[in-house]
């Protein structure tokens, strides 16, 4: 699977698409230098290539986020915490999914995955500083029911999970979710934030939230 590297203005982000759905995770450090911290967003899968990828890097990994507890995002959670050492910070709402994976798996084929109780949680409103970086907790639900996105303002960057994808949305027809809900949560995402910010979701490309506010043929409803 791929791996991605964008610089932002003092940070280094890393993608690295994992898994058979091709979820992406975010290795998120405060520079490029070796030894620098960072942060793990939504380690999914494939934890022998994450954890040699951290290695490769000398990355100090010292927290590990969670946008939404669907099996694609949470895969690899486990061993990658007890690899780092790192806390692991999830939705309060979908804590007991983290602490029990496989009896939320929705198909068969995927797994099985290691559970993992989360030593933090979220709801939204939260301001983290964590590895040396200031991290804002927005609630984002509607393609799970208790889903949040990350927010680094002093990088323009948002880690929006499975809520806004390039060119498309989060799906609806999963348990907990809801169109109207993820079209308010958008809806607030594009009202708050500046249009340059740079959206890095849980699949496909990265982009900005201008781009889809003009492009996005799933955001009509928002335009009219």
């Amino acid at each position: 699977m791929a791996a991605g590297r964008a610089r932002l203005a003092g940070v280094d982000v890393r993608c690295f698409t994992v898994g058979p759905v091709a979820e992406n995770c975010y290795l998120v450090r405060e520079s490029s230098a070796p030894g620098a911290r960072a942060l793990l967003v939504d380690p999914g899968d494939e934890p022998d290539r994450l954890a040699q990828a951290i290695d490769s890097l000398q990355a100090r990994v010292e927290a590990i986020l969670i946008t939404h507890c669907h099996f694609d995002h949470i895969g690899a959670v486990a061993p990658m915490a007890r690899k780092t050492g790192a806390p692991v910070w999830v939705p309060a709402g979908e804590q007991h999914v983290l602490a029990d994976i496989n009896s939320y798996v929705p198909w068969p084929g995927f797994g099985p995955f290691e559970s993992w109780q989360a030593e933090h949680t979220v709801v939204g409103g939260e301001r983290l500083e964590l590895a040396g970086l200031t991290i804002e907790v927005i609630a984002t639900p509607g393609h799970s029911p208790a889903h949040v996105s990350y927010w680094i303002a002093d990088e323009l960057a948002l880690f929006s999970g499975d809520v806004l994808f390039r060119g498309s949305v989060g799906r609806t027809d999963l348990p907990g979710a809801d169109w109207n809900t993820l079209l308010a949560s958008i809806r607030a995402l594009l009202d708050r934030l500046p249009g340059e910010t740079v959206v890095y979701p849980g699949h496909m490309g990265i982009t900005t939230l201008e781009r889809e506010r003009l492009t996005n043929p799933f955001l009509a409803e928002i335009a009219r």
